[in-house]
């Protein structure tokens, strides 16, 4: 049985969360205050399955008590927490986002919503721990992540998505060859074909139905997108061996103006590894065929890659993939080829 502590100073919200979800057979604990939650973690030592913890309380607030919890808690002991609120600014929620939450649950609470988003965020978070022991079991036997083994990771990655077919594996190799081309060492390369590999990681934790969506996407499942990026940075921050490997993914949405996501970096505030992947990834995107459309001409993807430096690219790095455009005389470097 999976066991929910609401923590919400309103008695009738808590209530009301605790009937839907023992009528779904989850064991409920309620709280009434930020304070209460963070004795019931650090002092009690109580380990739930999850957190449902309303933003606006009296001091100390949900974000507060979040980043509190955050703090206190090792990462392997990670407790996932949900959002209610009343709320619907993309501020809170970019907020709540980088302070460590894993959704939103806007009020007036219903019950198919609350249900769905609670049993998802529990089974990603029972993946996440998995996944990490799964890591954690290879390195032990192997001292390092094998190469072959996140290879296979990549393509389960690539199969979820039907549209992207191998975009993981030539990414890795584009961002490989501009990183040799910058003058990398061979490791540095390696490095970097390995978080090109896993930069999609977070797509695990996006439901199929939006990734395979063949139309545009609504506002909501295209935020649910932008979530990808924090989610793949939560299941590859915690490999100690390899402690560059979430660069790409976290970053590699990152715009070099600024305008990117999730975290709205500038220029050199980006992660150099991130910015080189950014390049290599957008450089598969248009070089590969969509639901929508087929491969799009190498003229118009150069042109694309031109318009961009400055604002969507890195310049040194733009101007390094317009290189090897330019000596791709066939037009090799597409997914029908790669």
């Amino acid at each position: 049985m999976n066991w929910v502590v609401v923590v919400d100073d309103e008695e009738y919200n808590r209530k009301t969360v605790s009937r839907i979800l023992n009528r779904h057979n989850f064991m409920v604990t309620s709280l009434e205050s930020g304070e209460e939650l963070l004795d019931y973690i650090f002092h009690k030592n109580h380990r739930p399955d999850l957190i449902l913890l309303d933003i606006v309380m009296p001091e100390p607030d949900g974000f507060e008590t979040l980043r509190r919890l955050r703090n206190g808690v090792a990462e392997e002991e990670r407790i996932p927490v949900i959002f209610l609120t009343g709320e619907g600014s993309d501020e809170a929620e970019m907020k709540g986002l980088r302070l460590g939450a894993e959704d939103f649950i806007r009020k007036p609470i219903y019950a198919d919503v609350l249900i769905h988003r609670v049993m998802h965020t529990i089974e990603l978070s029972l993946l996440h721990k998995s996944l990490s022991q799964e890591i954690e079991k290879k390195v032990a036997e192997c001292e390092s992540l094998s190469r072959h083994v996140v290879r296979a990771l990549a393509e389960a990655i690539d199969a979820k998505d039907k549209y992207t077919n191998g975009h993981s594996d030539r990414v890795a190799e584009y961002a490989r060859e501009i990183a040799k081309r910058y003058g990398y060492t061979e490791k540095a390369q390696d490095d970097i074909y390995m978080m090109g590999l896993l930069h999609d990681v977070g797509k695990i934790g996006i439901p199929t139905s939006v990734i395979n969506k063949p139309g545009r996407l609504t506002d909501e499942e295209f935020s649910a997108i932008k979530v990808h990026p924090i989610i793949g940075d939560k299941i590859l921050k915690s490999v100690e061996e390899m402690p560059k490997l979430a660069i790409g993914a976290r970053w590699h949405h990152e715009r070099y103006d600024g305008s990117g996501y999730p975290d709205g970096l500038v220029g050199n505030e980006i992660l150099e590894e991130a910015r080189i992947i950014a390049v290599a990834d957008v450089y598969d995107a248009m070089t590969s065929n969509r639901s929508y459309r087929s491969v799009l001409p190498q003229k118009v993807v150069r042109e694309e890659i031109e318009k961009c430096k400055r604002t969507q690219f890195d310049p040194v790095f733009a101007d390094i993939m317009i290189q090897m455009i330019d000596e791709d005389k066939d037009f090799l470097m597409h997914e029908d080829v790669l």
